[in-house]
Formats: C-alpha cells, structure tokens, sequence
C-alpha cells in the first residue's frame, strides 16, 4: 500500500538549520515502501540486499537546482541516493522487482515490491520524472544558448572597436589639427598674425566652437573606445569560460563514452557467462537424465541378479536335458546310418532284380513271338485240312 506523507529526510547527521533549509528547498512527491538491492560490485550479477526489511522510498524535488531524486534511509545509513537523468531506464524484471542504473553512482538500483500494482505506480512515476528532467535539461540548454547568442554579440561590438582602432591613423590627424588651431589661437591673442593655413575640404575653417566639438567628439570617441575594449576584454572572458566549459564537457562526454562502452563490455561478458550457463544446464540435464537412465539399467540388473541362481538351476537342467537330446540325437544317427545302409541294399536288389526282370521279359517276350509263329502254323495247318 502506498504511504503518502512526510518522507525521511535526505541529509542525515546534519545539523537541524542546514536540516530544515534542505527540507524547504526539496519536498517529497511520491514515496512508497519496497525492498533494496544493488548488484555486486565485485561480480555485476549478483543481488546484495541493501536492507533488512522494506524502507521508504521516495521521489524528491528540487526547487533551487530543478533536479529530482530517488532517495531511501534505512535508519541513519542512506541506502539510495540517485540523482534522475533523461537517459535512465526503470526495466521491470519480473511482476514485483525492478531495476535501474546510476552511472553516477556507479551500480544499479534494485527494489522488490509486496505487489505488481505497487511496481506499476512506480515505474510510472519514474517514466514521469524522467519526463521533468528531460525538460528542465532542454530548457537549461536553451538558458546555455542564450547566452552563448549574447557573447556571440559582445564578440560583433568587438569588432566595431576594431573599426574604432582602424581609425586611429584619423584621430591622429584629427590630433594635429587640433594643435595647429591651438597654436593659432594662441598667436591672435598675442597680436601675432599667423600665416594662412591652406584650404582643404577637412577639417573645417578654424573656430573655438569647432574646437570644442571636435575635442567633445574626440572625448565621445575615447569613451566610445574603452567602452568597446571593455565590452571585448568581457567577451574575451566569456570565450575563455566557454571553452573551459566545453573542455570539461567534452572529458565528461569522453568519460561517458568510456563508460558506457565498460558497460557494454560487461554486458557483453554477462551474455557470454549466461550463454555459458545455459550449455552447463542443458548439460547439466543430459547427464541427469543419462544419470537416471543408468540408475533404472542398474535396478533392472538388481532384479535380474536375484534371479540368477534359479536361471542357474534351469541352465543345468536344460544341460541336462540337452546332453540326453544329444544321446538320443546320437542313437538317431546310427540308426539313420544304418537305415542308409538297408536303403542301399534294397536298392541294389531293386537294381538286381529289375535287370533280372529285364531278361525275363525279353526271353517272355521271344517265346510270345514264338507262339504267335507256332499259332500262325496251325492256323494254315487247319486251313491246309
């Protein structure tokens, strides 16, 4: 449940003047109540609780710097001070834990909600603040090119006092003139005729009120002139103080870069370590499976053991019976051989006694054909009578 209501101080140990001051320049806007984590410096993977329990944890805003900040105390130790920028990211992890980095601070931010709701309003408030920062941001930048614009100003005037000192070589001119008409004014009030100064178009015919313009005019001048050399010594400063802030920006810009390029490194390292992490589960699996597998073959021999003196007794029993098989097998044989044997004889007599039969027939066959001549005789005897 969201806890709306004073939050803790963000200065802790510090006197109760300073303590009131910075509890008037930064007021909380949203507080909750969630378990802290940061990751291990040491491996960048690991969670290291931040507290025992679930603390307070709220959004700060600044009024003086226009800033807003994450801030969380777990009794006189601050746990989370995390200045917000336009380039943070709040990822939600899982339904009730989230993350964000602090490049500032160099580690990442981790809380464990009670709830998914709570996690929600949370992360929305971050997206929010985000927001604010990132328009408190353009509008410094623009404050920034304002008043480059004004230097960039300053630094034209300079060039009109560049003008004015290209007309130096007139003001001398003018200089001299101005002393020839001193002297000459000099001379009439002694009663001294001066020679006739030659006619040019400048500057004009000799007069005191000439001479008082042009010496005002020459004062306006001067004054015009330190006026612009100040102006160009300002803008001078003006270059010089952008440069340097341009130089730090350009580090910070650099060092930013360094950074983020670690940071890709390392999570380049951590996809590899959980690449690898998820070959050795696989892994990991196959041999429990094969392990298992194996366990089941071992149970199944187990069984197949116990029945081994019984699979004996039938072994000796089926030798026994296969000895009387070969006996009998063997008396089968001789008797086989010796049927053979009656089989040859009988045919030999066949044999025998078809070449016996053979004779027979063909001495039958020579007395047929001899009562057939003879029955042929007494045919032709009675035929005769």
């Amino acid at each position: 449940m969201l806890a709306r209501g004073t939050a803790p101080s963000p200065r802790v140990g510090v006197g109760r003047g300073r303590a009131n001051a910075e509890s008037q320049r930064e007021q909380p806007i949203f507080t909750t109540r969630a378990h802290v984590f940061q990751i291990d410096p040491n491996t960048k993977k690991n969670w290291v609780p931040a507290s025992k329990q679930a603390v307070t944890v709220s959004y700060f805003y600044d009024v003086t710097r226009n800033s807003y900040r994450i801030i969380s105390v777990d009794g006189a130790k601050v746990i989370i001070n995390s200045t917000i920028t336009p380039n943070m990211t709040f990822t939600k992890t899982s339904q009730k834990f989230g993350q964000w980095a602090d490049s500032r601070a160099n580690t990442v931010f981790g809380l464990g909600f009670s709830s998914e709701q709570q996690l929600t309003k949370f992360a929305e408030k971050f997206q929010e603040v985000k927001e604010a920062a990132r328009l408190a941001r353009d509008k410094s930048q623009e404050k920034i090119e304002t008043s480059s614009n004004h230097s960039q100003a300053s630094s034209i005037n300079g060039t009109d006092d560049e003008k004015a000192s290209c007309a130096g070589p007139a003001n001398t001119h003018l200089k001299s003139e101005n002393n020839k008409l001193k002297i000459a004014l000099t001379q009439r009030a002694a009663g001294w005729t001066a020679p006739t100064l030659p006619v040019t178009a400048w500057p004009p015919p000799c007069s005191a009120a000439n001479v008082k313009k042009w010496e005002i005019e020459l004062q306006t001048l001067r004054e015009s002139n330190a006026r612009l050399t100040t102006a160009l010594q300002d803008s001078a400063a003006s270059v010089e103080q952008w440069k340097r802030q341009f130089t730090l920006c350009r580090d910070e810009n650099d060092r930013l870069r360094n950074k983020i390029d670690e940071l890709e490194e390392q999570c380049s390292e951590i996809n590899r370590e959980k690449e690898k992490n998820t070959q050795l589960k696989r892994r990991i699996e196959e041999l429990e499976l094969e392990l298992r597998e194996k366990e089941t073959e071992l149970i199944d021999l187990r069984k197949q053991s116990e029945i081994i003196p019984q699979l004996m007794s039938e072994c000796e029993y089926v030798s026994e019976k296969l000895e009387a098989a070969e006996r009998d097998n063997q008396n089968l044989e001789d008797k086989v051989r010796s049927l053979k044997t009656d089989i040859e004889e009988s045919r030999y007599r066949q044999r025998h006694l078809k070449v016996e039969l053979k004779s027979f027939l063909e001495v039958l066959d020579g007395k047929i054909d001899d009562l057939h001549n003879f029955r042929r005789g007494l045919s032709k005897l009675g035929a005769d009578n």
